[in-house]
């Protein structure tokens, strides 16, 4: 049977595993069994997929990234380098925590910037901004852009990762793609 993606010959790739056309996996990553990968994602140096790991089409995953069982990336998601999922909320190296791990399900088009850290049992809203070394610690709605340790919301983003400046009437337009957005008290949408 033919591969349909590209793997590294340092990849571990193991059994039962699903990935999609045009997908790409790089030098001493290792995909663990019953994952899926979707269609021309892009898997830096040094990933490791946890099983049961779901990650949609198009997520680019930067060198250096766990992604843990428990975990599902929709389409479109960045996962910068060195940013940290976790699994479990209080961790105990003499006691097995295996059948208590959480479940984080992070959005359509949303980024995770470099160091950041997601605690698990935490979502994340389709196209929010998680900034460089931020720490979440609750649900992140979609389009918030959130900074630092905890992670504390500054704004909002457009789906081109603009960030987003309303007006009198609640509307605000991304510079590059014009598309509209409607602040709605605490939540923003795109309208056209």
């Amino acid at each position: 049977m033919e591969k349909h993606y590209y793997s590294h010959e340092t990849a571990v790739i193991d059994d039962q595993v699903t990935i999609g056309k045009g997908t790409k996996i790089w030098h001493f990553s290792h995909i663990m069994s019953n994952t899926v990968i979707g269609e021309n994602c892009n898997l830096g140096q040094n990933v490791v997929v946890s099983p049961e790991v779901i990650l949609g089409n198009n997520v680019k995953v930067q060198n250096n990234v766990s992604i843990y069982t428990g975990v599902t990336c929709e389409d479109d998601v960045f996962l910068g380098p060195s940013m940290v999922f976790t699994n479990v909320n209080n961790p105990r190296s003499a006691i097995t925590r295996r059948g208590l791990y959480l479940k984080t399900i992070v959005g359509k088009g949303a980024t995770i910037g470099a160091n950041a850290t997601i605690v698990c049992g935490h979502n994340i809203g389709e196209f929010a901004f998680i900034g460089a070394g931020a720490v979440v610690t609750k649900d992140i709605p979609p389009y918030a852009l959130v900074v630092g340790n905890p992670a504390k919301q500054l704004g909002w983003m457009s789906e081109y990762g603009h960030r987003l400046k309303f007006d009198t009437n609640g509307i605000a337009i991304c510079p590059e793609s014009r598309q509209e957005y409607l602040l709605e008290g605490k939540k923003v949408r795109r309208t056209k």
